[in-house]
């Protein structure tokens, strides 16, 4: 934030005061953000203003008004080159403004807004319908066919089946707007989606790679499997799950698995995605190495997840697992390229990576999973393996004269974006196509008919 003030003022050639100021007047009016952010203005901005008109870095601000630490053994935290003259005030003092993490706050401590229980909501948020398909009205009778008094989906829908993802932050399609860190690009309408976005964690399912299903709006182009199901099969009209989470790993992914909402006895099969393709690597530890997921937890952790779904799956139904991602491709292609942040003036260091990933555990891991994947058997679900796509994705993304670094999420510089995600849903559906074809039901016959009845069926 003290990086975008001390921007806004040089795009407008204001003083760091006004630059505060105009950045508040940005936020939304709602839930008062304007207000709690001009009450942050009164605490740090004196200080701030102070030291950002005497040309001090974003840094040096940071660490003066004490809302960045230095951690014992730990060196200095810094986003731009340190100056010359060390002047920083070592105290413990826990940062204040972690924007960027807001939606850890809220992150699965917010209720559905699920009238009847069944988990399924007419709001967008908030776990709603972004998440899994739009709720239905409970009370509304069966459709019927007047000619001849049979259900339609009686008559329409013998094979229908949905998609539901179990996965992590790349899963949920975690993204920050670059706009929200480009001075430049910066007005009101900038943060217009703020409550939005931050209800949905910071994550965009409506246009992932497994549950996708609105136009992208930050770039790029929408594909998903639910998409080309549905354009296989009509019936399969808001059958979508999203169980995603940030920060989830084979360790605590039974709450994701256990707001499951499918009937073994009244629902119509489903193709789960297994996707827990980062954190059982990467974490948060100062010592990342002793904090990965062992091979022998890995086996443990998904075999008691498929236990569970074994339980609550239609007869039927298929269950993916995919691999961890070779985090290498993160550094390979991004520790030379500039942050959002720094795109203004080109004066902060370039992206600054965890280099929490290691290579080895990450495919050891993924053997682990393939082993489960060949070994083991279901009463209600059969069991593939699937690599993660990223090469592919990379050499098809260089076909249409890309570079692998357009893939990349620019403000976390660790997610698949949305011309990944994309990419990786038409690798993944042509593979099930090709090697896998019984996941998939044969197309509908009466697509065309379903449409005549039901038109776009109220759409999302």
């Amino acid at each position: 934030m003290v990086s975008i003030v001390e921007q806004l003022s040089q795009v407008h050639n204001s003083t760091a005061k006004e630059a505060l100021e105009r950045f508040c007047s940005y936020l939304p009016e709602k839930l008062n953000l304007q207000g709690i952010c001009f009450l942050i203005t009164e605490l740090f901005g004196p200080s701030l203003i102070k030291l950002l008109e005497k040309h001090m870095n974003p840094d040096v601000v940071c660490h003066s008004i004490h809302l960045c630490e230095k951690r014992d053994g730990q060196p200095y935290c810094h986003l731009y080159p340190v100056p010359e003259v060390t002047f920083f005030t070592q105290r413990r003092i826990t940062c204040l403004l972690r924007f960027v993490f807001l939606s850890s706050f809220i992150r699965r401590k917010l209720p559905y807004e699920d009238m009847d229980g069944d988990k399924f909501s007419v709001f967008p948020t908030l776990r709603g319908y972004h998440w899994r398909g739009r709720d239905c009205d409970d009370q509304e009778a069966s459709g019927v066919d007047p000619k001849d008094g049979i259900p339609y989906e009686q008559k329409f829908c013998t094979e229908s089946k949905g998609v539901i993802i179990l996965g992590d932050s790349a899963g949920a399609h975690f993204h920050i707007p670059p706009e929200w860190l480009t001075a430049s690009q910066m007005s009101v309408k900038t943060f217009s989606n703020l409550l939005e976005v931050v209800s949905d964690e910071l994550d965009w399912p409506q246009f992932s790679e497994v549950t996708g299903f609105l136009n992208s709006t930050v770039g790029g182009w929408t594909e998903s499997i639910y998409l080309e199901l549905l354009r296989r099969n009509r019936c399969n009209h808001r059958d979508y799950q999203n169980l995603s989470k940030n920060g989830a790993a084979s360790g605590n992914i039974q709450d994701l698995a256990e707001s499951l909402a499918r009937s073994q006895q009244f629902d119509k099969p489903a193709i789960v995605i297994f996707a827990m393709i980062g954190n059982d690597v990467c974490n948060g530890s100062p010592d990342t190495l002793e904090k990965m997921t062992q091979p022998e937890q890995m086996h443990s952790n998904v075999k008691k997840t498929l236990d569970y779904l074994d339980n609550h799956l239609p007869k039927g139904s298929h269950v993916i697992l995919i691999g961890l991602v070779d985090g290498r491709f993160l550094w390979d292609n991004l520790h030379k390229r500039y942050h959002p942040l720094g795109t203004y003036n080109n004066k902060n260091n370039k992206h600054r990576l965890f280099l929490c990933f290691s290579p080895q555990r990450a495919l050891q891991l993924s053997s682990i999973l393939k082993e489960i994947a060949t070994s083991e058997k279901y009463a209600n679900f059969d069991l593939l393996y699937l690599d993660y796509p990223l090469k592919e994705i990379v050499e098809m993304w260089q076909k249409f004269g890309g570079e692998p670094w357009q893939l990349i999420e620019p403000v976390d510089g660790f997610h698949p974006n949305q011309i990944a995600s994309a990419l990786a849903a038409k690798i993944i559906w042509q593979k099930l196509l090709h090697d896998w074809p019984h996941v998939l039901q044969k197309e509908n016959p009466f697509n065309k008919e379903i449409g005549r009845v039901f038109n776009t069926q109220g759409g999302h």
